[in-house]
């Protein structure tokens, strides 16, 4: 199947609903945005106070209009409240294979479960429904939050890349770490380990 990305999409149990983002999404990101800039501090691309964040949205929405990005915004039902963003990005449906990144949530948010409930709902959605047989995470190898969470709902690390990218504000570059679950991993223990994690 091939992915729609003008689809209304969305994803959701009984904890979060992952939508398409949209510009109007400013707003009910801003609050994070405005008041955690630490949450962007391996990125690149930071969304941090209301310009970066609105300059932030709409690279990724360029990026779905040129077919390679699909975007979402996380919203927690517990709390009634927006969570954080998330998006599959470098979308090859030849290859079935994609990255599953751009992933954060406001401090509120972490530590919470939420993100294992995020992951199994968009695993089970790039392996169930789109048939991909690859879904790839990359991050700083020295943002251990973001590795151990990654280990956590059952990526396997892959090898790192070395000096792979700028980093921002500073002449330093970083190491890439590269995990990944196959769909023969998610089909035999990654789905059903992480279910009984949710």
């Amino acid at each position: 199947m091939s992915l729609d990305l003008s689809s209304n999409t969305i994803l959701e149990d009984e904890t979060v609903l992952l939508r398409p983002l949209l510009e109007s999404d400013v707003e009910n990101l801003l609050e994070i945005s405005m008041n955690e800039p630490e949450t962007w501090e391996y990125s690149l691309i930071r969304a941090n106070g209301k310009e970066n964040l609105e300059k932030y949205i709409q690279i990724a929405l360029n990026a779905k209009a040129n077919g390679t990005e699909f975007p979402f915004i996380v919203f927690d039902k517990k709390s009634a409240k927006y969570a954080g963003s998330t998006r599959f990005y470098d979308i090859n449906m030849q290859f079935k294979t994609l990255q599953l990144g751009y992933t954060w949530y406001g401090k509120a948010f972490r530590g919470t479960g939420l993100n294992k409930h995020c992951k199994f709902l968009l695993l089970q959605f790039a392996f169930e429904t789109l048939g991909m047989e690859r879904v790839e995470f990359r991050a700083d190898n020295t943002n251990e939050r973001s590795i151990a969470a990654m280990k956590s709902i059952g990526c396997k690390v892959e090898g790192v890349l070395r000096n792979h990218m700028p980093t921002l504000g500073s002449d330093a570059r970083r190491d890439s770490i590269i995990l990944s679950i196959l769909r023969t991993e998610w089909f035999d223990a990654v789905k059903e380990n992480l279910k009984k994690k949710l």
